[in-house]
């Protein structure tokens, strides 16, 4: 009985110590981050936003499921085009802003809707507070912690943007068609490394795309050699070369709903949708990292939480350059 007591007490003081060690890490992170960012921004001003807009967000998972995948990509589009400023979020009359870009036709009014409802609570608990950017960032690691997948720090202290130009988005965000060099050129304009692409990638463990986003890997002749035959034959009867430009296929065939590292596996059984996810293991440079993650969930969480943190850093607006706006999807 002695010894399992023992051995009992080494596997939790090992937990523990697992636990506090990436505390420790991500709390390292967040030291050395962006000065005009910090973890408890609005203690003092707004300090229950945080809990306001995880409530929000809760609420709006249990009416549709697609919430968490569009809230988060909502914060990728946003953070890639002038910086993490919710510049994504402004609505033209005229059709010229961020949001009309073509790039951008793409993502669910469920991520906007969700921003929109939590500013509104947030406003009616801290008027002329917090910023619609902060608040998107708060949504994102949210949906993320609902799906299964990890917490972590939100660094906070944005200002909105005072700028949102359609005209700004090309050449700015990840197509769905680019290599491993491509998509290293794309993410380190804004400071991110490889392990942080294949980290972000993983992000495809949740949500869906449009057959038209994957459909030349299908209509070449012969199919692409990367796709698993027998996903290939799958995809082909949910994606006809007539399909509906509205029909969707899930990123993830494996747990579409659940944010863990399956993502990594399905990679390695040729089931990457688009070809910048295969190309993540097909390329050699990436490869290893994608065997790390699929072999170790824990690797791939600690691996996003940091690279979500510095991609929150990107851009960010201070003093004349931003405001805080009272309704997300307008310059005050």
């Amino acid at each position: 009985m002695k010894y399992f007591l023992r051995e009992g007490e080494r596997s939790i003081n090992m937990r523990l110590r697992k636990t506090v060690v990436l505390a420790l890490v991500l709390l390292s992170i967040v030291a050395v981050g962006d000065a005009r960012l910090r973890v408890n921004f609005y203690a003092s001003t707004c300090p229950d936003v945080e809990s306001i807009v995880r409530q929000t967000v809760e609420a709006k998972i249990s009416e549709t499921i697609i919430t968490i995948a569009s809230t988060l990509r909502l914060f990728f589009h946003d953070c890639f085009v002038e910086g993490c400023d919710a510049s994504v979020l402004i609505f033209s009359p005229t059709g010229d802003a961020e949001k009309d870009a073509g790039e951008n036709q793409s993502l669910a009014g469920d991520g906007f809707d969700t921003v929109a409802r939590a500013k509104a609570a947030v406003e009616d608990a801290c008027p002329g507070v917090v910023s619609c950017a902060d608040v998107l960032a708060i949504a994102a690691r949210d949906v993320v912690v609902a799906a299964g997948g990890p917490g972590f720090p939100v660094e906070l202290g944005r200002l909105d943007g005072l700028v949102s130009a359609k005209g700004n988005v090309a050449g700015n965000l990840p197509e769905p068609t680019l290599n491993l060099n491509q998509l290293i050129a794309i993410f380190r304009k804004n400071n991110l490394s490889t392990t942080d692409i294949i980290a972000l990638s993983g992000a495809h463990t949740v949500g869906a795309a449009h057959c038209v986003h994957f459909s030349n890997r299908l209509q070449s002749d012969p199919i692409d050699p990367t796709l698993n035959p027998d996903y290939a034959q799958e995809l082909l009867q949910e994606c006809p070369a007539n399909a509906d430009p509205d029909a969707v296929v899930q990123l993830d065939p494996a747990t579409p709903f659940t944010f863990d590292n399956a993502y990594y596996r399905n990679l390695i059984n040729g089931k990457g949708l688009l070809t910048s996810d295969q190309v993540l293991f097909t390329d050699s440079i990436s490869k290893p990292t994608v065997l790390k993650f699929a072999k170790s969930q824990s690797s791939f969480f600690k691996a996003f939480t940091a690279a979500m943190i510095k991609l929150g850093r990107t851009g960010v607006k201070t003093g004349t350059q931003g405001e805080i706006r009272t309704d997300c999807s307008r310059f005050n």
